[in-house]
């Protein structure tokens, strides 16, 4: 019996692609799930993606990769030319335009924005001066606004006359604003429909609640938790409306900056890795983290080559050093991610070491207390001496009080001294603990040589 090889979407997609039947090409990507689409991409070849482009057109295709991770949009912006980036760059929203041109090369982006029309280009550069994850790196541009002498008929008007232009825009408020542009009042929809045309604009927005166009990604995840808004509008210290950040764009970037932390914590560099990528330029960013763990790994080694005399007369402690080593480290990596994401989350400032020792010494001192206990007791059981389940348990105890308290104060060390850390705490930590745990078992050990031999 033969079975039936069921052809995949990208091999599918391929051979549409070769016929040039931009039907069916459109058919089988609106039938693939959203979470396909991105792997169907990576499996065409370079020269597909491209001939993909040409077939759907700038819009379709912008509307294709705009849910993709900024990774694997920013890698298929790249691999066209800056005419053919600039037709689909100009279809995305503004606040993607900018996340897009940001993680390019700055001739890379030159070249793209010299190809986009003249007023969108300026908007995207004043959106790249601010940083990704503040008000102004997540506001969007297309938002509506009115000057408060307007009356609702005027709005209502606008609105119809427009309303091609305004189809795709977010729409689910409309900003008054006053002399200078400054953001005077907020105009719900719905408000529209309940009073007459003739009433102005000032007699039915509401006061208006903004986020600064400095406000960090903590700042605004506190605002929409206390707030249950759609969006909000973006003011710079005036009160000057320049845009909207929507809640979707914060809960989005807190997952990215989530992510990034758990890719730096396992030793990618940079956030963006795919397999795509070429072999030589993964390899070369990864061998940056490794190289650095040789060296601190035989810092670890050289602890026990000093007590190698002691780990000779009992053999028996060389099956506990990696269990010490192990426990302890994920006891520590356990306080690392907790300072790093309140750090992220401004629950914490770098400064506040006693708060952090408080805390976590409590935690490392009762956990110790009981892991302690476990492995003493597993030691006894094995090996039938006690002193041996003294020594091997105490270690353990220390061992994660110092990790712990270690894990905690890290990040907050290295965000002090203005270095990453998620990217350098893990190394750190696993070193110290490493050398601490080590030098605790083999010490102790030699103290009782005489009652473990």
């Amino acid at each position: 019996m033969t079975e039936t090889l069921q052809i995949q979407p990208w091999d599918r997609l391929a051979q549409l692609i070769a016929a040039g039947d931009d039907e069916e090409v459109r058919t089988l990507l609106g039938q693939l799930p959203s979470g396909d689409v991105g792997r169907t991409l990576s499996r065409l070849t370079e020269e597909n993606r491209t001939a993909l482009l040409l077939l759907l057109g700038p819009e379709a295709y912008a509307s294709l990769i705009e849910p993709l991770s900024g990774a694997q949009t920013r890698q298929l912006i790249e691999e066209l030319s800056a005419e053919q980036a600039a037709a689909i760059v100009e279809e995305l929203p503004s606040a993607e335009q900018a996340d897009v041109l940001g993680d390019l090369a700055t001739e890379e982006a030159a070249a793209i924005l010299h190809h986009m029309p003249a007023a969108e280009a300026e908007t995207t550069r004043q959106l790249l001066q601010y940083p990704p994850d503040s008000g102004g790196g997540l506001m969007i541009t297309e938002y509506l606004s009115y000057g408060a002498e307007s009356t609702v008929g005027d709005v209502v008007e606008d609105m119809i006359r427009n309303r091609e232009r305004y189809y795709d825009y977010d729409v689910q408020y409309c900003y008054i604003t006053g002399p200078g542009g400054r953001l005077a009042g907020v105009l719900r929809l719905r408000d529209l429909l309940m009073v007459r045309h003739s009433q102005p604009v000032s007699s039915v927005m509401r006061p208006p609640l903004s986020i600064d166009v400095a406000a960090a990604l903590d700042e605004m995840k506190h605002f929409f938790d206390d707030h249950p808004f759609v969006g909000a509008p973006v003011t710079d210290r005036d009160g000057v409306l320049l845009g909207v950040v929507r809640r979707s764009s914060v809960v989005e970037a807190l997952g990215e900056k989530a992510t990034e932390v758990f890719l730096a914590v396992s030793g990618l560099i940079r956030e963006d890795e795919l397999r795509t990528m070429p072999v030589l330029k993964r390899a070369r960013r990864r061998l940056s983290w490794l190289s650095l763990n040789i060296l601190l790994n035989v810092l670890a080694a050289s602890v026990i080559a000093f007590y190698q005399d002691t780990l000779a007369a009992v053999i028996a402690l060389a099956v506990f050093l990696p269990i010490i080593s192990d426990m302890s480290g994920c006891s520590g990596n356990q306080a690392v991610a907790v300072s790093i994401r309140e750090l992220t989350l401004g629950l914490v400032r770098p400064y506040e070491f006693l708060r952090v020792v408080g805390k976590e010494g409590a935690v490392g001192l009762l956990n110790g207390l009981v892991l302690g206990l476990l492995l003493g007791t597993a030691a006894v059981l094995w090996k039938g001496n006690i002193f041996l389940g003294l020594v091997v348990g105490t270690a353990l105890m220390f061992n994660t009080l110092v990790a712990v308290v270690l894990g905690g104060l890290i990040p907050l060390a290295l965000r002090a001294a203005k270095q990453d850390p998620a990217l350098a705490s893990g190394p750190i930590l696993t070193t110290v603990t490493d050398m601490v745990g080590f030098f605790l078992v083999l010490s102790f050990a030699s103290v009782m040589l005489g009652l473990l031999v």
